[in-house]
């Protein structure tokens, strides 16, 4: 492992634990109104459209963090490196955040029996704090997207996990490409990711009922929208184009 390696894995993890961190705070401040003694009283169902979507965006930005990871290594483009660098760091750090929630309240980081993405269509059905509770209308057992809920149009690809997701075959594709090979796969893949993760955050941003989960899945939203712009032009600059 290169020492630039070394130092991109070291800010990641540094980057989740002080996310961990924010995250009991932040949350026992947003879900007791200062009072902390009545964060459990009130924190989020288990399969809560605030519980499912910390389950499911960690997973989804999980893949992110690997891809970027994957494509510093196979090119030397300083604005690509530079991209991967802040997706890796931001998508971790927000990782941590999630993962911190479901810790704080109690809650499991995988539902055996709760298909990917469900939550997107609890709204509704029942309380998004509570006890009791699942809600798969929405998506089928293999969390692809069905009436009763818009997903912008995206949806989970044969061998994918979750809309945007990359397969391993995808994956592989990827950890064997090089320079400008890379880089396209790379901005494809992501922008791809990007546009399933931005129809997830949407879905919490507005049926979450943690204030400090709806801000972030809101500012999630801003930022990869964003990206998406400068993903196309970085492909353009390069002769492609997204992906379908």
């Amino acid at each position: 492992m290169t020492r630039t390696s070394n130092r991109t894995y070291w800010a990641a993890g540094t980057a989740v634990l002080l996310a961990l961190l924010f995250a009991v705070a932040a949350t026992v401040a947003s879900a007791s109104g200062g009072d902390g003694s009545r964060t459990s009283a009130r924190a989020p169902g288990l399969y809560s459209p605030d519980a499912g979507f910390a389950r499911d965006m960690a997973v989804h930005h999980q893949q992110a963090v690997e891809m970027s990871f994957i494509v510093r290594d196979r090119t030397k483009d300083e604005p690509v490196r530079g991209l991967a660098y802040d997706i890796a760091n931001t998508q971790a750090n927000q990782r941590g955040m999630l993962l911190g929630w479901l810790d704080l309240w109690g809650l499991p980081k995988v539902v055996a029996d709760e298909p990917p993405m469900s939550w997107m269509g609890t709204a509704g059905q029942h309380g998004g704090h509570g006890t009791a509770g699942h809600g798969t209308a929405g998506h089928d057992m293999s969390g692809h997207d069905m009436p009763g809920h818009d997903m912008g149009g995206a949806a989970a690809k044969p061998g994918a996990l979750m809309p945007g997701m990359a397969t391993k075959e995808e994956l592989a594709q990827l950890g064997a490409a090089e320079g400008r090979d890379a880089e396209v796969l790379y901005l494809q893949l992501m922008t791809d990711h990007h546009k399933g993760g931005v129809a997830m955050a949407q879905g919490c941003a507005q049926q979450c009922e943690t204030p400090a989960e709806r801000a972030l899945a809101q500012g999630m939203v801003e930022a990869q929208q964003s990206e998406l712009t400068l993903m196309a032009d970085m492909l353009k600059q390069r002769g492609a184009a997204p992906r379908g």
